[in-house]
């Protein structure tokens, strides 16, 4: 929709200029705006992304959430207009097919989730850990530490939106090999993911076997969760994990990369995964 970036007067202040210097110039920032998810016409979660590829995002959504597992659940998904005026189209509208269980809509699980946080709507720690239906132990990839030193590279090599903003999340989905299939990148780290992973959804791919999922700053349990619901064997992360990301990557056979940093690199689970 063109709105992934706005710009902003600002005032630049340096300190290192001879006795300081302050200046008013425009600045770009990333766009942040709510995204309402419906099914059926019947509200189910509100996200706050950065506008473009909202239809991979929704569906995204709704696999990693479990809801559906493949293309053919899904009907119709169009981005309305919603409320607003002018009109920001901030609504996707999903019509699933007669074969698919209506997703809960009580108010007490309507899932709201912010930039920071992919779980927050949950209404319980049962409701938080979604069981994926694909079985990643067996997943024969193998990928060289070589190979995945260079990922982070060549995902900040297409980052064009954050060389514009510095303020945006990415997820690439890459081959055993390194190739770079797709890329996406969010305020929202989670919707990052779900862009990715309703991408792969859209053309078919899924599962994502012999796949890498290689994301731009922490591997939380979220995105390790989101990973395994699309089939993915491995998640790099160029920063941390956190301890409920690495006992369900063990949990799920995945194998889980942290601090993927030129050449040094953590890995947390399968580490056999990764070759030397």
């Amino acid at each position: 929709m063109g709105r992934s970036t706005t710009r902003r007067p600002v005032v630049r202040i340096d300190l290192g200029a001879p006795s300081g210097e302050v200046r008013r110039r425009p600045d770009e920032l990333a766009a942040e705006e709510p995204l309402e998810i419906r099914v059926r016409k019947q509200p189910l979660a509100v996200t706050m992304r950065t506008p473009g590829h909202d239809i991979d995002l929704a569906m995204g959504f709704l696999l990693s959430e479990g809801m559906i597992h493949a293309a053919e659940d899904v009907t119709t998904a169009q981005l309305c207009a919603g409320t607003d005026t002018p009109n920001t189209y901030n609504v996707v509208d999903i019509v699933l097919g007669a074969h698919v269980p209506p997703p809960e809509t009580d108010v007490s699980r309507n899932f709201y989730t912010t930039s920071s946080c992919g779980v927050c709507g949950k209404a319980s720690i049962d409701a938080v850990r979604t069981r994926s239906r694909y079985d990643v132990t067996a997943d024969p990839l193998r990928v060289p530490a070589t190979t995945l030193a260079e990922l982070p590279d060549r995902l900040r090599a297409v980052q064009r939106t954050f060389d514009r903003t510095g303020g945006l999340h990415a997820a690439g989905l890459f081959t055993a090999a390194g190739e770079l299939l797709v890329v996406r990148e969010d305020v929202g780290r989670h919707n990052a993911v779900d862009k990715v992973i309703g991408w792969a959804l859209r053309e078919g791919r899924l599962p994502l076997t012999g796949h890498v999922l290689m994301v731009s700053g922490r591997a939380s349990f979220e995105l390790t969760q989101k990973a395994w619901m699309a089939g993915l064997p491995m998640l790099a992360a160029v920063s941390a994990p956190s301890t409920l990301a690495a006992e369900l990557a063990d949990e799920a056979g995945m194998t889980l990369v942290g601090f993927l940093r030129g050449q040094t690199m953590n890995v947390y689970a399968g580490a056999e995964r990764v070759t030397l």
